[in-house]
């Protein structure tokens, strides 16, 4: 008999389910706000398991919501990322995107897989009359990208009271980085608040030949750039996370013409909020030199998703989770990096976390995410199932200090 945690074994016999829906999600995937066929690929999938309740189109046309319900009782929601990116896959696979330019290339597919097995031995758990609360089973749209109105899929949930009367929120994320059999977590603030910027220096530009008789905002530009670099080492203290990045930087119509504007675009990432304003301060007066050069200024900051916050009770109650049915796996603590993750909008709001789970191929090959060769050891599909499944139970069960009474705040369109 194996001496296997019951929710490993149970997770364990899906492997083979969970790589069959893991392959076929990959080889289709679909962009922010286009997940027609995943989203019916969930919900079809979500409706063969017993005592689930299916909504579709809850905030954003492509969500889909499966809850769990018995009695009275905690509430937990577990959370999945179905959307892909506009990237051509260079993988060599049997199960390889079906869709030019577009690839599952940051895992998506996987977290999908992973919440459609832990709906599965949920479903089987709750059959048996053993658990007493609710889950709530969230598939969001549009994590990669926002809409017009600069929103992600996340917002629009929180809004539509997705989260409304939950306890705490998990997610996970696969992890290229790490092994199969190895988590990395952190308490607090983990990923990036990302934000966006343009600004644009303006002169009076004039004939190439006779500088002197105009301003050149193109000249204006190399103190500019030089102030704007300096900001994350000379203006934020270096015990806090500050990236400030130039993308793209536009100017001019011809060789022997100095425009009169020159407009850069770049990103700004920080982990608190007083780094995120204190961002927007430096990098306006950084731009201020072009001032007394004879130039002006114009500076606008679409703030996106808000930094994830991993709240450090519902962190232990996944660590106990991890210590009881999988002692062998290490756990690395330390944070994620300045990319983005919309989760932050949940985790800003109600008690949540997000951990990172091993999946690097084994071969030695280093597939990043959001690369063409992305791609994943898919022996860590049925762990996160395992983790996923066994964090509800405790949290049904009363058995973490996870559970707080909270409530939802939404977000301004």
């Amino acid at each position: 008999m194996s001496n296997k945690h019951p929710i490993v074994q149970q997770a364990d016999r899906m492997l083979s389910q969970l790589i069959d829906w893991r392959r076929m999600l990959h080889q289709h995937p679909e962009l922010s706000f286009q997940e027609f066929w995943t989203s019916r690929f969930v919900a079809d999938t979500l409706s063969q398991l017993p005592g689930i309740r299916v909504e579709k189109g809850i905030g954003v046309e492509t969500s889909v919501l499966g809850t769990l319900t018995s009695g009275e009782g905690p509430t937990i929601a577990l959370r999945a990322d179905i959307d892909a990116l506009p990237i051509k896959e260079r993988n060599n696979t049997s199960y390889i995107s079906r869709k030019e330019g577009v690839m599952h290339a940051c895992g998506h597919d996987a977290h999908t897989a992973m919440l459609l097995g832990a709906a599965a031995v949920l479903s089987e758990l709750f059959q048996n009359g053993s658990l007493a609360g609710t889950v709530k089973f969230i598939f969001q749209p549009a994590e990669e990208s926002t809409d017009e109105k600069g929103l992600s899929g996340s917002p629009y949930l929180v809004n539509a009271g997705v989260y409304e009367k939950v306890d705490a929120a998990i997610s996970l994320h696969v992890c290229p980085w790490l092994p199969a059999g190895s988590i990395q977590m952190n308490d607090g603030y983990s990923m990036a608040n990302v934000d966006v910027f343009e600004a644009k220096i303006s002169g009076t530009g004039g004939h190439g030949a006779y500088p002197e008789r105009g301003t050149d905002p193109i000249w204006m530009l190399g103190p500019v750039l030089q102030a704007v670099y300096s900001i994350p080492s000379r203006k934020i203290s270096t015990l806090d996370a500050a990236v400030v990045s130039i993308g793209q930087i536009h100017a001019g119509t011809a060789n022997n013409i100095i425009p009169t504007e020159v407009t850069i675009t770049g990103t700004l990432r920080s982990y608190t909020p007083e780094v995120r304003d204190q961002l927007g301060i430096e990098l306006k007066r950084a731009l201020s030199i072009v001032e007394p050069l004879g130039g002006e200024f114009s500076l606008s900051i679409e703030k996106g998703e808000p930094a994830l916050y991993n709240d450090p009770l519902v962190n232990q109650g996944i660590k106990e989770v991890i210590d009881e049915i999988y002692p062998q796996i290490r756990i690395e603590e330390r944070p994620f990096g300045l990319g983005g993750e919309d989760f932050g909008y949940v985790t800003q709001k109600i008690p949540g976390a997000m951990f990172f789970l091993g999946a690097a191929p084994s071969n030695g090959i280093q597939r990043d995410l959001h690369t063409p060769i992305f791609d994943i050891d898919e022996s860590c599909l049925p762990i996160g199932t395992g983790i996923l499944v066994q964090t509800a139970v405790k949290v049904l069960n009363r058995e973490t200090l996870i559970n707080r009474n909270v409530e939802v705040r939404t977000y301004e369109a």
